[in-house]
């Protein structure tokens, strides 16, 4: 499977994540591939509420964030979000995080998350219907 869905958002670093110096706390990184999840699921159509409106939950198990260079206050980060498909009853997105202002790669990553039902039950072996759907939708 090469093929990938991706989308791009800008965000203008606030003044609550940067320390009195002006650079911006390593652990924002992690909201902006959060913001970055949000946005690829209200474009595609697989937000957080699709998967609960279907019964199902998706908790981040595994995350990693690679630095290259700091942002600070009041610069803007494109965060580019990529879904990385897989046979595995799990999702798989990729972070790239750029400077608005000169197009430098911030910082990298990947998150994982699983589907579990509303009781917290791990589904281990199968996607849930509606998610097959739409990876067919798009190609997956």
């Amino acid at each position: 499977m090469n093929k990938s869905l991706t989308e791009r958002i800008e965000i203008k670093v606030r003044f609550n994540e940067a320390d009195p110096l002006g650079i911006v706390w390593h652990g924002h990184y992690i909201r902006y591939f959060e913001d970055g999840r949000e946005a690829f699921g209200n474009k595609y159509n697989i937000g957080y509420l699709d998967f609960y409106n279907n019964g199902y939950i998706v908790p981040v198990v595994k995350i990693e964030c690679d630095y290259k260079r700091s942002l600070r206050y009041g610069e803007s980060v494109i965060v580019e979000t990529t879904y990385i498909p897989c046979e595995a009853a799990k999702l798989r997105f990729e972070y790239k995080l750029y400077n608005a202002a000169n197009g430098q790669i911030v910082a990298t990553g990947f998150s994982v998350q699983v589907f579990l039902d509303k009781e917290h039950s791990l589904l281990q072996l199968t996607n849930p219907p509606f998610f097959e759907e739409w990876k067919n939708t798009h190609g997956f």
